[in-house]
């Protein structure tokens, strides 16, 4: 009778010491409980592997995640709909403001380093493409039909990105050039996989999706979309690069951008937990699985040598 009297006692003062918000309910940890997210569509594949990854770990814990543009993610962080956000950029002074007139100091982490593929039909035989020509054509400069073509045959007549809202197209206009409205032949569809879809049944339109798509080359998914579309090697002056993982660590292939986790978490919660899973050993090897390239821990580069012995 004492023990279970004992017992009793013990649970009380367990349950009492469990941290509860103002309206009695019990908070999540940095290991257990649920929270929602928002992240750019284009990120998706590698979210949901450092969330199933996260998730398999602890299993008390579950991350509802919530993909769309860039801007929607970023604002569903800001009207306090999504404890995290995880988009392709830093904040910028103004938004960080947003943030901190609701006294809430946001943290920043960067996941990974990943790139934008530029892709084309399979029967185009041509299968490179400069930065000039490509600001030239998302500028209205030149008409495609006519610049970005060796022949007639394999001419590009549209250009086909993810969403209207995307951070593929945000930035382009940031490190490329500054432009406004895009030419009447560029256009969103609905996703990186819409993307792929068109252009695999379109010989002369050109797709931009985040290279995460097709990275991994252990993945079906990855592995169907390479089947059916032609990745373009990209040239900032007169050596072409493909998005291969090595010459994006290396810093060759020009399309490069970051992936960022923005937290608006005031304490340590179970956004603050998988924002430190993502950035440890385990994490990070998620990232490097993935064919991107980790920004917390180094990568092996070995160059083969062809030369007869």
């Amino acid at each position: 009778m004492r023990t279970m009297l004992q017992l009793c006692i013990v649970i009380a003062l367990l349950t009492s010491c469990v941290d509860k918000d103002r309206n009695g309910n019990v908070l999540d940890t940095p290991t257990a409980g649920m929270i929602t997210i928002t992240a750019d569509e284009a990120l998706k594949p590698l979210i949901d592997a450092e969330i199933k990854a996260f998730e398999g770990i602890y299993h008390n814990a579950q991350i509802e995640v919530l993909y769309t543009s860039e801007g929607e993610a970023l604002d569903g962080m800001f009207k306090d709909s999504a404890r995290l956000a995880i988009i392709t950029r830093r904040l910028v002074k103004s938004e960080q403001k947003m943030l901190l007139d609701q006294t809430i100091v946001p943290q920043q982490l960067t996941l990974a380093m990943d790139g934008i593929a530029l892709i084309s039909n399979r029967q185009r035989a041509d299968s490179t493409i400069t930065l000039d020509e490509l600001t030239k054509i998302l500028t209205g400069r030149i008409e495609p039909v006519n610049q970005f073509a060796k022949t007639q045959s394999t001419a590009i007549s549209q250009v086909v990105f993810d969403q209207r809202n995307s951070g593929i197209i945000r930035f382009l206009r940031d490190s490329l050039i500054s432009f406004d409205n895009l030419p009447s032949y560029c256009f969103a569809v609905n996703n990186n996989a819409a993307v792929v879809e068109y252009i695999s049944q379109h010989p002369k339109a050109l797709g931009l999706i985040d290279v995460s798509w097709i990275s991994d080359r252990d993945d079906s998914t990855a592995n169907s979309f390479l089947n059916s579309i032609r990745v373009l090697g990209v040239s900032a002056d007169s050596a072409f690069y493909q998005p291969y993982q090595a010459y994006m660590a290396q810093g060759k292939y020009p399309l490069i951008r970051e992936v960022v986790m923005i937290s608006r978490e005031a304490r340590s919660g179970l956004a603050s937990g998988f924002m430190a899973f993502v950035a440890s050993d385990k994490g990070q090897r998620i990232v490097l699985k993935s064919g991107l390239v980790p920004a917390t821990m180094p990568i092996r580069i070995i160059e083969v040598n062809h030369e007869p012995f």
